[in-house]
């Protein structure tokens, strides 16, 4: 059985990080520029680390909004751009969950061209896509610039035909 190297994902490094609230609310990063509208759908957005102060105050709560309207506008156009996404942890060729796996192999085996967005590379847009689909756990699957749903839905619309002829109808349209 002949083995096949992996490249391993990159991760964000801690530094990076300049608030978070103590009860589990979204984190939030600071932009080297001001994010635009004009991002590929694949690009990472620039990160500036914290400073060295910034770090200690890493507890203190925000109450402010990970959507910001660039990030909504962005968010936009990276559901527009294709009729079936995906945001999942990790990529069709490397899911980094078990449910991001499973809608993965259910839209291989409809044979669905779709595009995966990575949400482990940008967590400006993991907490943005919360908001923006208000639903709190990834994969959130996008069919044409639609929320469909997340693992569960699309594995029980799969079983049911309801996802095939969702994609069918988007395909055509």
């Amino acid at each position: 059985m002949a083995l096949r190297s992996v490249k391993a994902p990159t991760s964000i490094p801690p530094g990076l990080i300049v608030s978070s609230s103590v009860i589990n609310k979204p984190q939030s990063l600071r932009f080297a520029s001001k994010p635009t509208a004009s991002l590929a759908v694949r690009s990472n957005l620039k990160l500036k680390p914290a400073s060295p102060r910034a770090a200690k105050f890493r507890c203190s709560a925000s109450s402010s909004s990970a959507l910001t309207p660039q990030l909504r506008d962005t968010l936009e156009k990276l559901v527009n751009s294709e009729k079936v996404v995906l945001f999942m942890k990790g990529t069709r060729d490397f899911p980094m969950c078990g449910f991001s796996n499973t809608v993965v192999q259910i839209l291989k085996s409809l044979n669905v061209p779709f595009e995966d967005v990575n949400i482990l590379e940008n967590e400006m847009v993991r907490q943005g896509l919360k908001e923006y689909s208000s639903w709190p756990t990834f994969p959130q699957l996008y069919i044409d610039g639609e929320f469909f749903g997340g693992c569960d839905i699309t594995l029980e619309a799969f079983q049911s035909g309801e996802l095939q002829e969702a994609v069918e109808k988007a395909m055509c349209s």
